[in-house]
């Protein structure tokens, strides 16, 4: 055996990233045949239409003529006031809720994830989210001493599993006093799929029925990292106002990223945004998510939260940033369209895709059929129950025909 020098909780631990492995070959390949002739479906960052990365242009120039006092100063540790501000504002547009309501900065929106974890679960407690979820979940469950568990996503017929979603929350809130629940949606990540208004409201309706009828304190974490490329931005927000005037025993929590909407993934900046019917609720929120970032990373990338500050709260830099903003939503959706159509054509089956960065094709033999396209140098990534190609990153030139490329790749496998 080898030596440790670990803890006990920390021996162990490793990682087999699936993403890093699949994107470093599709680079060597890209090296070696020109990326002309790669398809690579591994990055989740946009990417223009010849391949490279996107850095909005409004959020560029508002972040290189920055005082130099605003790259060099700390932050305050919930953040700036006036960059909790304008996450609202970016956050809600017209659909903040009748609530209580504050916010604590965090790192991306896999920090208010975290925090959700830390504070609102004990040790050894079961967080539930669906079965198609980003592996960080998992991650950070597990690095924290929590199990992750899952419900059903879709029914047969790919709407909101219903059912499903009520059997776990039923079954987990007669063994603990908190359930963490983590929804990804709009634009859920891996799938596209987005929860209808319809489903929101069963959902809310059943947790607040359940409350009340047990002791039960229901923490909803909402995952909205792909909002800014779910739709239409009114429409895709119209759901938050469904979380106004809750029971008090049902915390909401928005974990807000700026990564994709504002193309700042490397400043590692976003926001959890607590809602209740308690004054009570929302301050303890504050107090308690403020002092772990403390106690994490003490504070966040200044610049980034003073960028995101002066282009909301400037009407016309404001609109010059969501008019760029959209072009990108629009291409995205213009290339997965391509990919559904054709899917459709050829008899590939495919998950709902609604918005976000990813479509997903159902398979519980991945790995195979990846590593089968990586021969006609095709790079998407395997998942445990399926495979996920990247919207946001594959041009519209490379989509057309991908579908059909996938589909005869799995069936010369035999396994569709």
């Amino acid at each position: 055996m080898s030596m440790t020098m670990a803890a006990k909780q920390a021996r162990g631990k490793k990682q087999n990233d699936v993403i890093f492995a699949a994107s470093s070959a599709a680079q060597s390949d890209i090296k070696l045949n020109g990326k002309d002739h790669v398809v690579n479906g591994t990055v989740g960052s946009i990417l223009d239409e010849d391949g490279q990365i996107v850095f909005l242009q409004s959020v560029k120039e508002e972040y290189l003529h920055l005082p130099n006092n605003e790259y060099i100063a700390y932050a305050p540790i919930a953040g700036l006031p006036e960059y909790l501000s304008a996450v609202y504002k970016a956050c809600f547009e017209d659909a903040k809720p009748d609530a209580y309501i504050d916010a604590v900065a965090t790192a991306g929106g896999t920090g208010g994830i975290h925090h959700l974890v830390h504070n609102y679960t004990a040790l050894g407690d079961t967080v539930l989210t669906a079965d198609w979820y980003w592996g960080n979940y998992k991650t950070i469950c597990k690095d924290s001493g929590r199990i992750l568990s899952t419900f059903t996503l879709l029914t047969d017929t790919n709407e909101f599993n219903i059912d499903s979603f009520k059997e776990e929350v039923m079954h987990l809130s007669k063994e603990q006093e908190n359930l963490l629940i983590l929804l990804n949606t709009p634009g859920n990540n891996p799938t596209g799929f987005s929860i209808s208004d319809t489903s929101w409201n069963e959902i809310l309706a059943f947790l607040s029925s359940l409350v009340a009828s047990t002791t039960t304190k229901i923490i909803l974490g909402v995952d909205v990292a792909y909002l800014d490329y779910a739709g239409e931005k009114h429409a895709v927000r119209q759901f938050f106002k469904k979380f106004s005037q809750l029971p008090k025993e049902i915390l909401t929590v928005i974990c807000y990223s700026v990564s994709k909407g504002f193309t700042m993934y490397g400043q590692r900046l976003g926001a959890m945004i607590g809602i209740s019917s308690n004054q009570d609720v929302i301050d303890e929120f504050h107090e308690i998510n403020a002092i772990t970032s403390r106690a994490t990373w003490s504070n966040l990338c200044r610049p980034a939260q003073r960028t995101i500050a002066n282009l909301v709260s400037d009407d016309k830099k404001f609109a010059a940033y969501e008019e760029e903003r959209e072009a990108y939503n629009s291409l995205i959706h213009e290339r997965a369209a391509i990919f559904v159509e054709e899917a459709k054509s050829c008899g590939l089956p495919l998950l709902p895709y609604k918005g976000g960065f990813f479509l997903t094709i159902p398979t519980t033999q991945s790995t195979k059929i990846c590593d089968a396209l990586k021969e006609k140098h095709i790079y998407v990534i395997p998942l445990v129950k399926g495979i996920r190609v990247a919207a946001c990153s594959i041009p519209k030139k490379q989509m057309k025909g991908l579908a059909l490329s996938i589909y005869e790749t799995m069936k010369e496998l035999h396994s569709l």
